[in-house]
């Protein structure tokens, strides 16, 4: 049985624009996972936010005539909306301008401060107001324009700011990774992280003097603390919990370290070379992973407004349900590499998989369950040597070893073949002949047994598509009303159908799509 306690944490999102198909993705992600571990019954903090200080959210601020606060109101409040829309149950939303959050990062800073790790010096190069980063001039495009925002051109900043000593901790870096392999994943980008501190550590500002929205700097009022050193500590406050006084020491009482930090690819330098520099200093422990994660691309091509490409979450989540959605983004992605949407694989997986694959199995195996039993769940003993039974209990492990890996891709794949084998033990078996013939032992068993393994596929299913496995659970006579109600026990025996029970009336659990349904 793993740990008692299970946190993962998503980056907290900017609140310039609208969430967009890039952090719904991260969050779903992070919701699965966290759905997994719920579901093996751990005490589990998912947690997601929003990032609202700096300079680009202070000049999208002015620009819609509005005070900064009032803005990321607004924005916070979309993304919980979208989060909603999606079935992602996070535990804890952070927003850094809760002032909670503001006197945890006061308290940390005063950590770093009395280990004598912030010194003042100039920051010199070109800053990319939509990263909130300073870049190296080799990493810029033509014309002086951000590798991730190519139609944004960097601005020349020559500051007096004040700096973290991140230098001092090359060494313990190089410990660290050393030691702990598996601190950074996927192996890219754990190379990536290798290769940039191979070269020497040099360190890095930790205030900015011409943005008036953050946070003060407490030892320079006419400083503001870098909205990345800020963001950074969100972490700390997620673990605080709700009745305990916001200072350091109380973060750590229960949800701390955080098992997984869910980032994207762009954003691993920050979370796997700078944030657990700043923890030593602080003498605080460090998280126990950092998975960086792709980006999406749609039709094999980046998305954006310029290219007319985008997909929004809002009205793909609309059109056709959360479980379509997440099913496709997080089973048709390797999670770690970059993927891609395709309106084409979008119906024909979700097709296959869940209307055909799943769906028809559950519709056909009721439908002879009414005909063949007087829609009763038959009350058998399914013998070891049943090749469903001895599949479903081959899987479950690998499936659990998938989960526990971030491998979505693989968990469900596995689930989805004993749905699969179901389809075929059912042909093979041919209920309707044996029930012609008067054999109804048999016909009993084979219901059974098919009925059995959907549970199983159901439950298995439950941290992809939740209310699916719901819908199936529900189907089979289970008095459920959430899938946090369920529990798995990869141990657990086979046979936990209700029996005599007379199942919900076969209704599709899951509708094909057209073709003609995406524009």
């Amino acid at each position: 049985m793993p740990d008692s306690t299970f946190v993962i944490t998503t980056p907290i999102y900017y609140v310039n624009a609208a969430p967009h198909i890039g952090s719904a993705y991260t969050t779903m992600i992070a919701d699965a996972i966290a759905r997994y571990h719920r579901l093996r019954g751990q005490d589990v903090l998912m947690v997601t936010g929003t990032d609202e200080h700096g300079q680009k959210i202070q000049r999208t601020a002015e620009e819609r005539g509005i005070p900064p606060q009032q803005h990321c109101d607004e924005l916070s409040a979309e993304f919980v909306k979208l989060w909603q829309l999606l079935n992602i149950r996070h535990d804890r939303f952070i927003r850094t301008t809760d002032p909670r959050h503001k006197a945890i990062v006061r308290d940390f800073f005063q950590r770093l401060w009395d280990q004598g790790d912030i010194l003042t010096g100039r920051q010199q190069g070109w800053y990319c107001v939509s990263c909130e980063e300073f870049k190296d001039e080799d990493e810029l495009l033509e014309g002086d324009f951000c590798p991730l925002h190519p139609n944004k051109k960097v601005e020349w900043k020559d500051e007096e700011n004040y700096f973290f000593r991140l230098s001092r901790y090359q060494e313990k870096l190089e410990t660290l990774y050393a030691e702990h392999p598996e601190f950074i994943q996927p192996e890219s980008r754990r190379n990536e992280v290798l290769s940039f501190v191979k070269q020497g550590l040099r360190d890095f500002s930790i205030s900015r003097p011409s943005v008036s929205w953050g946070i003060p700097f407490p030892t320079d009022p006419s400083q503001t603390i870098y909205v990345w050193f800020d963001a950074l500590i969100n972490y700390l406050s997620a673990a605080l919990d709700p009745a305990d006084e916001p200072i350091l020491d109380n973060t750590l009482r229960r949800y701390w370290p955080a098992d997984v930090h869910l980032v994207g690819k762009d954003i691993v330098r920050f979370h796997a070379i700078y944030w657990p520099a700043m923890l030593m200093s602080a003498g605080l422990p460090l998280p126990k992973q950092v998975f960086g994660h792709g980006f999406l691309t749609k039709d094999g091509m980046k998305m954006g407004k310029s290219l007319g490409n985008t997909l929004d979450p809002f009205e793909l989540t609309a059109q056709y349900g959360p479980d379509a959605v997440r099913y496709y983004f997080l089973t048709q992605i390797e999670l770690g590499k970059d993927g891609d949407f395709s309106e084409s694989r979008f119906i024909d997986v979700l097709n296959a998989d869940l209307a055909n694959d799943l769906g028809n199995l559950l519709n056909r195996t009721l439908n002879m369950l009414k005909k063949y039993r007087d829609y009763r769940i038959p009350s058998v003993r399914i013998p070891d040597d049943n090749p469903l039974k001895v599949l479903a209990q081959t899987l479950t492990p690998l499936v659990a070893e998938a989960y526990e890996r971030l491998d979505l891709s693989s968990a469900a794949q596995k689930t989805l073949s004993l749905a699969q084998a179901s389809n075929k033990y059912l042909d093979e078996q041919a209920p309707w002949t044996l029930h012609k013939q008067g054999k109804t032992e048999q016909v009993a068993e084979i219901l059974y047994a098919v009925l059995e393994s959907v549970r199983w596929v159901a439950v298995l299913l439950s941290p992809l598509v939740p209310d699916l496995s719901l819908k199936i659970l529900q189907q089979l006579g289970f008095t459920l009303t959430d899938a946090t109600q369920l529990r798995w026990d990869p141990d657990a025996t086979w046979g936990q159908l209700p029996p005599e029970q007379e199942p919900q009336p076969p209704t599709p659990i899951f509708q094909r799509i057209l073709k003609s349904e995406l524009s």
